[in-house]
């Protein structure tokens, strides 16, 4: 995963490449899954995720147009641009939550599922962590290394809060343009009465630890390859 400050050297855009290819890769292997059961069952129940997965590449272009730029972008750009990004940055994480919808089904084998669905997820939960690589490198630059973990422990769980808007309230991210009142109610609803409403914290705090650990796992394998080369 990319460590970008500033302008990507010549090893850290091989690395951006190798990513890219890889990345390109593992989506192929998602789309063909949801292809070939089309052609298995002539259903378009999956087809869905096709759709999950485009929204899981928005953060994730975001953030390496703002790293190949970083150097050049002053804070009245990289702010709104960072503010769309964590707008759409529970779009990637979300495709976990996919695997509700799994169960055993006419047409295909209940394990060809299991691997599409776990494909999708997978694939969301990268692009994920790779794109919050990209952000943490920025803040990180201007702020320092403890400011950099703590916006991605942040971020990661705002959007554990939106996984829970979004999978058990039904809420997206254009709700925030045509639907803000009721989105705006719900979510302070939920601020000022926490107990109420369990599920909302139950699913915000055990997601969001999920993921927290998820992301310094993969930034220590990352940095011990680092330190061995």
């Amino acid at each position: 995963m990319a460590t970008t400050l500033s302008a990507f050297t010549l090893p850290q855009l091989r690395q951006r490449y190798s990513l890219l290819l890889v990345i390109g890769a593992s989506l192929t292997l998602s789309v063909v899954l949801i292809v070939c059961r089309v052609f298995l069952t002539h259903q378009i129940y999956f087809v869905f995720l096709l759709w999950n997965l485009f929204l899981a590449l928005i953060p994730f272009g975001l953030s390496t147009m703002l790293g190949l730029t970083a150097g050049r972008l002053k804070a009245r750009v990289l702010l709104p641009v960072g503010a769309v990004w964590l707008l759409f940055f529970p779009n990637a994480p979300y495709i976990l939550t996919d695997l509700f919808h799994l169960e055993p089904r006419a047409g295909v084998p209940y394990w060809f599922d299991l691997a599409l669905i776990l494909s999708c997820a997978w694939n969301g939960l990268m692009l994920a962590y790779a794109s919050l690589c990209d952000m943490q490198a920025l803040v990180a630059h201007r702020l320092g290394w403890g400011a950099g973990w703590t916006f991605a422990t942040v971020a990661l769980l705002l959007s554990s809060f939106g996984i829970y808007l979004g999978r058990f309230l039904r809420f997206n991210s254009w709700d925030i343009v045509t639907n803000p009142l009721t989105l705006f109610y719900d979510i302070l609803n939920r601020v000022l009465h926490p107990f109420d409403h369990p599920t909302t914290w139950g699913v915000t705090l055990l997601y969001g630890a999920f993921l927290v650990l998820g992301y310094a796992t993969v930034r220590l394998m990352g940095q011990r390859e680092v330190t061995r080369s």
